[in-house]
C-alpha cells in the first residue's frame, strides 16, 4: 500500500471513531481537564564503564525527572502530556555521545546525554464500551510483545518514544490487533542534543507501518504475528535499517506438579525494503525453556538467533536492545557475522530482595577463519521495592572478549540506581 493510500485510510478510520457514540468519564471539558491524573519519576543513577581500552573509564552520577498529566476523558476524547529532563550531577567523566561533551575521546561511553525534552504529547480518543478502540495521535510510548522489535529503551535516562498514530483494538475475544504508522523515533540521545556521527546520530526520520495481532484464547500458549515495514528517509543516513520483518510468536506456560513449565519459540525473516539496497534474507530465531518452581525460584535456557545473509545481518533498530545479548551491550548492532546467543537464567527473591543472574555464550551465525568466538558475559542484578513508590538497585555486567578478530574488549560496567514514582 503506497503512503499516500495508506494516509487515506488511516484518516477514514480516525473519523469513523470519532463519531461513535459512547459512554464517557467526564461531563464537561472542564471537569476532563481538571480531574486528570499527574504522574512523576525521578531517578538517580551511578554508572561506571571499565574497559580494556586506552581510554579513562566511565563514571556517571546522572539524575532524570519526569513530570506527566492525562486528563480524564470527554466525549472520549483526551490529553496526554510528558516532560523528561536529565542531568549530569558533578564532573562529566563519561562520553554521552553528544557533541561538544567533555568525556569525548577521552572516556568510556555512557549514553545519557543532557536534555531537557517533551517524552510524550498525544492526543487520544477511546471507545472501550463499542468498538473496544484506543486511538493515539502524536508523541507516545510503544512497547511490542518482550520489546524485542519495537521498545521504549527504559532502561536508559532518556527514554525512546515515537512520533505515530497508533490504534489498539480488543472488539475480538481474546484478541489485540495493534497497527501504528510511525514518522519519527525520539532516541535516546534526545531531541535537542547534536549527537555525533554513526548509530548515535539524533532522532529518525521514517515512515514506518507497525502491525501486531496478539490471541490468547488458546490453553497452550498465547500466539502473536506481526509485520514491521520499516521505512527510514533519505535524509537521516540510516536506509540500511530500512526493513520488512515478518513473524510468529508462540509464548506460552503449562502446570507441572505444582509448578509451572515456560517456553517460548519464535521465527521472523527480513528483507530490504525499497530505500534498502543490500538484497538480503536474514532469519531470526528464538528458543526457550524453563520451571517456574512457586515460590522458590524461575531457570530459563535458551537460545537466540540473529542470522546473516549476504554479509548483512538481521536487525533491531527499534528494540530495547539493553535487555538482550548481555547487559554490558556488546551487540546494539548485530555483527556483520550474525550473532547466536546460548544463554542460561535465574531469577529469585530473598528477604524481599529479587536477585538475577544470566549467563551467556556468543557465537557467530557465519563464521569466518578469524572469527567464531564473540565472547561469554555474566550478569547480575539485585532490587528491593519498599513503601509502593520506591526501588533501589545495584546491576552488573561481565563481559569477556572472543576472537580478536571481531573487535570487542573485555567490557565491565557497573550501576547503583534509587528511583521514585507515582
Amino acid at each position: 500500500m503506497s503512503v499516500k493510500k495508506y494516509q487515506v485510510t488511516k484518516v477514514a478510520a480516525l473519523t469513523a471513531l470519532l463519531f461513535t457514540p459512547g459512554v464517557w468519564a467526564a461531563d464537561t471539558l472542564t471537569e476532563a481537564l481538571t480531574g486528570g491524573k499527574p504522574s512523576a519519576n525521578l531517578q538517580l543513577r551511578y554508572e561506571n564503564v571499565n574497559e580494556s581500552k586506552a581510554i579513562r573509564n566511565a563514571n556517571a552520577y546522572t539524575g532524570r525527572l519526569r513530570l506527566g498529566y492525562t486528563t480524564d476523558t470527554y466525549k472520549g476524547f483526551g490529553i496526554m502530556v510528558e516532560a523528561e529532563s536529565l542531568r549530569a550531577l558533578g564532573n562529566k567523566n563519561y562520553n554521552s555521545l553528544a557533541s561538544g561533551n567533555p568525556g569525548s575521546g577521552t572516556h568510556s561511553v555512557v549514553a545519557d546525554p543532557e536534555a531537557t525534552e517533551i517524552n510524550q504529547a498525544y492526543l487520544s480518543y477511546s471507545d472501550s464500551n463499542l468498538t473496544h478502540t484506543v486511538a493515539k495521535w502524536g508523541r507516545q510510548r510503544l512497547i511490542l510483545d518482550n520489546a524485542r522489535f519495537v521498545g521504549n529503551v527504559g532502561w536508559r535516562q532518556n527514554e525512546q518514544t515515537f512520533d505515530a498514530f497508533s490504534l489498539v483494538n480488543k472488539s475480538l475475544p481474546d484478541t489485540t490487533l495493534t497497527a501504528a504508522y510511525v514518522t519519527n523515533v525520539n532516541r535516546i540521545f534526545s531531541d535537542n542534543a547534536a549527537a555525533t556521527t554513526g548509530a548515535a546520530a539524533g532522532n529518525h526520520r521514517m515512515r514506518s507501518t507497525l502491525l501486531n495481532a496478539s490471541y490468547k484464547g488458546w490453553s497452550l500458549a498465547g500466539i502473536t504475528g506481526y509485520a514491521y515495514l520499516l521505512d527510514y528517509d533519505n535524509t537521516t543516513g540510516f536506509t540500511a535499517n530500512s526493513t520488512n520483518t515478518y513473524g510468529i510468536r508462540l509464548n506460552g506456560k503449562a502446570p507441572i506438579g505444582g509448578n509451572k513449565l515456560l517456553y517460548t519459540a519464535e521465527y521472523a525473516n527480513q528483507k530490504d525494503a525499497a530505500s534498502n539496497a543490500s538484497n538480503y534474507s536474514a532469519d531470526y530465531a528464538l528458543l526457550e525453556a524453563g520451571v517456574d518452581l512457586t515460590g522458590i525460584a524461575v531457570f530459563k535456557a535458551g537460545y537466540e538467533l540473529l542470522g546473516e545473509d549476504k554479509g548483512t545481518a538481521f536487525k533491531t533498530p527499534l528494540a530495547t536492545l539493553h535487555a538482550f545479548n548481555g547487559w554490558a551491550d556488546q551487540f546494539l548492532a548485530t555483527p556483520n557475522q550474525g550473532l547466536q546467543d546460548v544463554y542460561v537464567s535465574a531469577n529469585t527473591k530473598l528477604a524481599g530482595v529479587g536477585l538475577g543472574a544470566v549467563y551467556h555464550d556468543f557465537k557467530a551465525d557465519q563464521s569466518t577463519a578469524t572469527i567464531n568466538d564473540l565472547g561469554k558475559e555474566w550478569d547480575l542484578v539485585a532490587t528491593y521495592a519498599f513503601a509502593k513508590h520506591y526501588v533501589v538497585g545495584l546491576k552488573y555486567a561481565d563481559y569477556s572478549a572472543g576472537d580478536a578478530a571481531a573487535g570487542k574488549v573485555d567490557t565491565k560496567k557497573t550501576w547503583l540506581w534509587g528511583e521514585f514514582k507515582f
